[in-house]
């Protein structure tokens, strides 16, 4: 038995049709566009926006979308052929299962665990924060010792057990829920590109691609790796600005991958999954173009505020009411990035557990609902619990390096797949196959390298633990294994 078994895209389908693994299929083309709308387009928009604009590309911020929107679409389009050959939950780790042996899986499974459990967490600690000012702005106090940053964040707490509950009743409703809250944050994002445009100056866009700065090399376990590793010093402003801006902004894009992970519950796999990846990236895309064209006209570049950039923006020009406009898009808009992160997370589990890599009990689903319940349950217990109790905000590039991980291994399985299954039937195919495919490897690659050295460390941190449950647990009970027990479900799979 070797670690690079590999478990072929036939066995993987029919392994969807067990009884006791069995997801409903509930999901159209416009459910997972919408559903990958309501994930990418978060605190990115809020946040990352102003600081890229301010300290890194100026005005050229929107050219930093376009290049990070440029990059995420080669990962999308592997994404999407994938996902439409191989409708199976679990999104990448599935898609290596088939490809790249049981090792590379389950280093992927436990690496996106890590992006969704742990971005989860981080998120409903911002929606904690604009919760708060949310309420406050409509007279509301919170208590502080009850707020973002105390002993115990029941604001964060509350909105995942709740999120817990609606994605433990079904897809379909759950789904309804999203579309409710995207539709507001959308409807908030235009309103703000629109107020937005009588105030720009255009002063404001000169010179539009600032003259290049040196900044002061970071040391220590903070410098990027890329730093660390060749002596590169940051520059800020001019081309490489608009490079380091795209870097930034590129993690505003994540989570269009997390589409991927409800393949098995769409109705026609083959063409709705490659419409919600693509479909969502070009609408945020451009949502995200828009939002930077305005506040760098509205503020001059120097002068946005990193914090709250569309906020302040709007009181330098004597509009504060806006700002809470701007709170409940935020509320709105994170609190469905929450939710579809806990449904990511439940579906890479279960794939794990279907494949016994994992107990197989806990991904059994429930008759009525048709969803993991008890996933469901142990996952949104861990992130309100984290969410609440940990201050994890020196965490937040964990989530950026476990996504870029699972980019580069879906991006290196495309042409690996077509070589050895050249007779599956692919109704989305990559162009430029394997030049994209690779350009989008390298390209990931590159942006962990400017992530910080202790990222990875913390990150080879977790990648061992992960090894030590996998040698102790799933080496030997995996169904690949070949040694079914006698309280397990016969696998469908066996040929």
């Amino acid at each position: 038995m070797s670690v690079f078994r590999t478990k072929s895209v036939e066995q993987s389908i029919r392994d969807t049709d067990e009884p006791e693994y069995q997801l409903k299929k509930r999901l159209s083309a416009l459910d997972l566009t919408v559903f990958g709308v309501g994930v990418i387009i978060g605190a990115g928009i809020f946040t990352v926006t102003g600081r890229a604009a301010q300290q890194y590309a100026g005005p050229a911020i929107v050219l930093s979308f376009m290049v990070g929107a440029l990059c995420c679409g080669l990962a999308a389009l592997c994404y999407a052929e994938f996902a439409s050959t191989v409708p199976v939950s679990g999104s990448a780790y599935t898609f290596s299962y088939a490809t790249l042996g049981e090792i590379i899986a389950w280093i992927i499974g436990w690496d996106l665990l890590l992006e969704l459990m742990l971005g989860a967490s981080v998120v409903a600690q911002g929606w904690s924060q604009y919760a708060s000012l949310f309420l406050g702005k409509i007279g509301v106090d919170w208590p502080a010792s009850l707020a973002s940053g105390s002993h115990f964040d029941l604001l964060a707490f509350l909105l995942v057990a709740v999120l817990t509950v609606v994605v433990s009743i079904g897809i379909k409703e759950s789904m309804r829920v999203n579309l409710v809250l995207v539709v507001i944050k959308v409807f908030i994002v235009l309103f703000v590109i629109v107020a937005g445009l009588g105030y720009i100056k255009g002063s404001n866009y000169h010179p539009f691609i600032p003259p290049p700065e040196h900044t002061k090399a970071v040391s220590g376990l903070t410098a990027p790796l890329i730093q660390t590793l060749f002596g590169l010093t940051p520059s800020t402003y001019g081309a490489l600005g608009i490079v380091a801006g795209a870097s930034l902004v590129f993690f505003a894009y994540i989570g269009f991958d997390v589409v991927a992970t409800t393949a098995e519950e769409a109705r026609n796999p083959s063409r709705d999954l490659p419409i919600g990846i693509i479909a969502s990236l070009v609408i945020c895309t451009l949502l995200y173009m828009g939002v930077s064209a305005v506040i760098t006209g509205m503020v001059k570049y120097d002068q946005i505020d990193p914090k709250a950039a569309l906020a302040s923006a709007f009181e330098s020009v004597g509009k504060g009411g806006y700002a809470t406009l701007v709170a409940a898009g935020a509320v709105a808009g994170l609190t469905t990035v929450v939710m579809t992160l806990i449904i990511g997370a439940t579906r890479v589990v279960f794939a794990m557990s279907r494949d016994w890599l994992l107990p197989p009990g806990l991904g059994r689903t429930n008759a009525r609902t048709g969803t993991p319940l008890r996933i469901t349950i142990a996952i949104g217990t861990a992130v309100a619990l984290v969410a609440s109790l940990t201050p994890i905000g020196k965490l937040e590039e964990m989530v950026n390096i476990g996504t870029l991980t699972a980019f580069i291994l879906v991006s290196l399985a495309v042409p690996i797949l077509r070589t050895r299954r050249p007779d599956l039937k692919r109704s989305f195919k990559v162009p430029l196959s394997p030049v994209l495919p690779w350009l989008s490897a390298l390209i990931c690659f590159y942006l962990t390298l400017n992530l910080s050295v202790e990222t990875w460390l913390r990150f080879l941190v977790w990648m061992v633990v992960g090894f030590v449950v996998y040698g102790s647990y799933g080496y030997r009970n995996a169904r690949l294994a070949g040694r079914p027990r006698d309280d397990d479900v016969p696998s469908l799979s066996t040929t």
